[in-house]
């Protein structure tokens, strides 16, 4: 009998290849947003239908930068994103656009320069110390990996928020964090018809307590902090709290450094776990790639944790990383509304169509990539050779994630710790289920098994 060769391959979303109708898109998106991908998205560079209002599907690295880059303000991000995520983060950089957005993207850019994220690196050295002691104390079973990386990465993120966590409930805003999710992510049929954000959509309508909640934990900690300046090396609430937009001099309101506190801390710690949570699957899929990584972290790091120091010397967890978002890139589905007549890849784009760039497609999309589906982190040890909008699991443009240097820092850090103190294997039966509601999770955790090396 045939070996099939895509038993060999990492899980993934089965596409579909018929097409779905306004009622079938519903389900699809309100069970796994990804599964609104045709197949067909992988093989070619656009297309286009009509299902409730008229949407393209972009794959084609020319066209994406002509809307993430050459053409960023013809293309907004969509009424369904301000929709789920404004009552959360306001007005923040995440969802902000024209004017507003700019000032404070000049202002916050400083926040995350390379000095500034360097000089975080410690805490998150300490997060993988401690996430090590963890897992080793489920060695021998089976372990959860989403799950401890979850609380790895939210440790990290409520530290260098705020300095350990004076005055911040870390559980109580974790909590909000997911019940809102769980609340107001899932794609109504007033999305897929196209209706007017002023049509309130019903399933979005019962969250206001998660909300009050997290707002009230951040704003209380951003006064605390006003009126109790600290010491030492500033974290990124002090950061924040002294960013202004160097052309206009504007300093961000209680409420918009709120908003932007929440989009960090959601973002900031909810985007790495899954990254790294993805990237141990992706070892413990393919144990030789996992045993040169080991070695190569032994190699470095010895006995000890991983530092910012380390990176340079690290360059194949960095590329293991690097893969794990291109075959599990967190954001795996973006949209933005055209506000003009435009033309893309030959189609015509009328103001007011859907565009959706769909990160999950483009990434083994195989006009792009060898073998698309496969775990080859070898593929980014040119990573010249890859064009740049090939390749988005940070967006690009103006609006480029603006984290992007703080997440991938961190999840070198703890990836290349675990590594090296650890071998994970698969467990039959157990293989994680990539479903994107907000972002792309493993349904059901990562469950591997754990041995000490």
């Amino acid at each position: 009998m045939a070996l099939d060769l895509t038993d060999t391959l990492p899980v993934r979303v089965p596409l579909h290849t018929e097409p779905l109708g306004v009622f079938g898109s519903l389900r699809a998106g309100r069970r796994n947003v990804l599964e609104l991908i045709p197949q067909a998205a992988t093989q070619v560079p656009v297309l286009s239908g009509v299902t409730g209002k008229r949407w393209h599907m972009v794959m084609d690295p020319g066209a994406l930068k002509h809307i993430l880059r050459d053409r960023v303000d013809d293309y907004p991000k969509s009424v369904v994103t301000k929709l789920i995520l404004g009552p959360a983060i306001g007005q923040s950089l995440f969802v902000a656009e024209g004017a507003h957005w700019q000032w404070q993207r000049r202002a916050a850019a400083p926040v995350f320069s390379h000095r500034n994220v360097t000089a975080l690196a410690p805490v998150m050295t300490l997060a993988a110390e401690r996430s090590a002691q963890r897992i080793a104390a489920q060695v021998g079973r089976g372990a959860d990996l989403f799950a401890e990386m979850v609380t790895a990465t939210f440790e990290v993120i409520s530290d260098v928020t705020f300095s350990g966590g004076t005055g911040f409930d870390r559980d109580a805003i974790h909590s909000a964090i997911e019940m809102y999710i769980s609340q107001t992510a899932k794609i109504s049929i007033l999305d897929v018809l196209g209706a007017p954000a002023w049509v309130r959509r019903p399933g979005r309508l019962f969250s206001g307590a998660s909300l009050r909640e997290m707002k009230s934990v951040a704003n209380s900690a951003i006064v605390g902090r006003k009126d109790r300046p600290q010491t030492g090396v500033p974290d990124l609430l002090d950061l924040l709290i002294a960013a202004e937009d160097p052309n206009t001099k504007r300093q961000m309101s209680t409420d918009e450094l709120r908003d932007n506190l929440l989009t960090f801390i959601v973002a900031g710690h909810e985007t790495t776990a899954l990254t790294l949570a993805w990237a141990l699957y992706l070892c413990a899929h393919d144990p030789a790639v996992q045993e040169a990584a080991r070695s190569e972290a032994q190699a470095v790091l010895g006995a000890r944790a991983a530092t910012a120091s380390d990176l340079a010397a690290l360059p194949l967890t960095r590329r293991i990383v690097d893969e794990a978002l291109r075959l599990y890139p967190p954001a795996a589905f973006l949209s933005r509304t055209a506000q003009v007549a435009d033309t893309l890849c030959g189609r015509e784009v009328r103001a007011g169509d859907t565009v959706i760039l769909p990160i999950y497609a483009l990434h083994r999309n195989a006009l792009l990539w060898d073998n698309p589906d496969a775990f080859d982190p070898g593929r980014f040890a040119n990573a010249k050779a890859i064009d740049r909008f090939s390749y988005l699991p940070f967006g690009d443009g103006p609006r480029i994630c603006i984290g992007a240097s703080f997440a991938l820092q961190e999840a070198v850090i703890i990836l290349a710790t675990l590594l090296a103190r650890f071998r994970f294997s698969t467990i039959p039966g157990r293989s994680p289920k990539p479903v994107m509601i907000l972002t792309l999770r493993p349904e059901g955790g990562v469950w591997l098994r754990v041995e000490e090396v």
